[in-house]
């Protein structure tokens, strides 16, 4: 497809549905404009076509397909997979498929989310058995890179080693670095520590021959300080992880706004150190890091979390429309080539996908 960009959202999904996803369309275009992009919103036309009526801009770039059918957010893989055709989260997948989108977004439930992706557009490379969630993670660096956050409970050390591969697909598309380091997430740095998955995980990328630049393990501090630039890890950890750092990110933020506002002078010094102040809010807000891509996947989905707000949802946005616009699904394709050359890796896994991210 030539331009424009068409970014399908399934406007029902999250907690809020199109109270946020509408307004996370008007945010998106207000802080990165609209030129080139139209979106298709799917869900109940009536609700949607109300808050269309609150965003004007949003109105001017949206094209609304009804749908009556919803994926409850508790709703498990199997049964969403069965009854969850025409629903608004599925057509929204299915466009991408057809070629009428070049990327969807949901904020819905994950399970669901995951199972109706791969269904519908199928995993990218032969023996890849399951897509996994990344989150771009601000750092002292700059970016991290961490999969998976959420998408497999239980990975094994051949699914850690497709994470690598992928994560530094997705490093080198999005974020522009031509070379990603990679390490794994451990309770030590050590090549002792750690269980036996994460072990032989470290191994196959240390003497597998796959050309990625391996730093070896890392532990939780390493992430914050931008160590390398993609971290390996379980669903079941990074899931944990991340939403640790999101509350702390939030508790930091309390604690400062409380402090600069207990008396007159706290606030006059506030009020000087202002700019500093909102740039650091900008850094650490977790608004800012929302939208997590599937990666794995025949094209191009990210999860966004259930209860994200307009400012969050609309960085899904954001990165789906990057994603679009980059050459991400030529270096992941490409990337997960290198496995057809590990014997080890061509055997399937037993792990279960399991939803570990709301």
């Amino acid at each position: 497809m030539t331009s424009p960009i068409i970014i399908s959202l399934d406007a029902m999904g999250g907690d809020h549905g199109p109270t946020v996803v509408v307004p996370g369309v008007a945010d998106y275009l207000r802080r990165h404009g609209g030129e080139g992009v139209r979106f298709q919103l799917h869900g109940d036309a009536d609700r949607i076509e109300a808050e269309l009526a609150r965003h004007p801009t949003a109105r001017a770039v949206c094209d609304v397909r009804h749908t009556d059918k919803v994926v409850a957010m508790d709703e498990k893989p199997a049964q969403a997979m069965r009854r969850g055709k025409g629903s608004s989260l599925w057509n929204a997948i299915e466009t991408v498929k057809a070629g009428e989108a070049h990327a969807a977004v949901s904020a819905g439930n994950t399970g669901a989310l995951m199972a109706i992706s791969k269904l519908i557009l199928r995993m990218s490379a032969p023996g890849l058995e399951r897509p996994a969630i990344v989150a771009s993670w601000p750092t002292l660096r700059g970016v991290t890179a961490v999969l998976d956050v959420g998408a497999n409970v239980e990975s094994d050390a051949e699914q850690l080693v497709e994470f690598a591969i992928m994560g530094e697909a997705f490093h080198q598309a999005v974020h522009g670095v031509e070379r990603p380091t990679v390490g794994v997430l451990n309770v030590g740095s050590e090549d002792m520590k750690g269980h036996e998955e994460v072990r032989e995980a470290a191994r196959i990328l240390r003497e597998g021959g796959l050309g990625l630049a391996y730093h070896g393990f890392v532990e939780g501090d390493d992430i914050a300080k931008g160590t390398v630039d993609v971290v390996v890890t379980d669903g079941f950890t990074g899931n944990i992880a991340l939403k640790t750092a999101e509350g702390v990110a939030r508790f930091i933020s309390t604690l400062m706004r409380e402090a600069l506002t207990s008396d007159l002078q706290a606030k006059l010094g506030a009020f000087i150190a202002m700019p500093a102040l909102k740039r650091m809010g900008q850094r650490i807000d977790p608004s800012a890091i929302n939208g997590g891509p599937l990666l794995g996947l025949n094209g191009i989905v990210v999860k966004s979390h259930g209860g994200a707000d307009a400012k969050g949802f609309g960085n899904a946005i954001r990165i789906a429309v990057d994603l679009a616009r980059s050459g991400y699904l030529d270096k992941v394709s490409r990337n997960l080539g290198r496995l057809a050359a590990l014997e080890p890796l061509t055997s399937p896994s037993d792990a279960p996908m399991q939803d570990a991210h709301s």
